[in-house]
């Protein structure tokens, strides 16, 4: 009876995250996008807000998609008056709160792109919380030059 109980506890206790609830349920992704780059052009990134409804912080851990063989989650950082791009561990999504992915701050990089991003494309990113509950977003690639221009 015990074996069975601490089973029942442990399906209910991990259910959450398994199910793609949990944190990820809290989180919104506010605008979405990739930067168009071009051809030839390795790598770009993925911006936008994670609007965190919840009275808990939530964290970030990692970030997925299938246009490039990379994906990490960065932050640009001051390293003798030269802001350099630089990998982070994770990004915190405070209570009540929100996050913002930005050009010149924190950002998702795609890297090592399989083919050319042009303007129109869709990238589908899957983000990971802390608590393993994913999110899927939806982000359209969006030419530099037009999002000065509609912003």
């Amino acid at each position: 009876m015990k074996k069975l109980t601490a089973l029942t506890f442990a399906a209910v206790l991990f259910a959450p995250a398994a199910w793609g609830g949990g944190a990820a349920d809290s989180i919104t992704a506010v605008d979405p996008y990739v930067r168009a780059v071009p051809p030839g052009q390795p790598a770009t990134g993925a911006f936008m807000v994670l609007q965190n409804s919840d009275a808990k912080a939530h964290v970030l851990v990692k970030a997925d998609n299938a246009a490039s063989k990379v994906t990490e989650l960065h932050g640009h950082v001051n390293e003798g008056g030269v802001m350099k791009m630089r990998p982070v561990k994770q990004i915190d999504l405070p209570a009540k709160g929100e996050a913002k992915l930005q050009p010149g701050g924190l950002h998702v990089m795609l890297i090592d792109l399989k083919q050319p991003l042009k303007a129109g494309d869709t990238v589908a990113i899957t983000l990971t919380f802390e608590d393993g509950s994913t999110k899927e977003v939806s982000a359209p690639v969006r030419h530099p030059a037009g999002m000065m221009m509609s912003h």
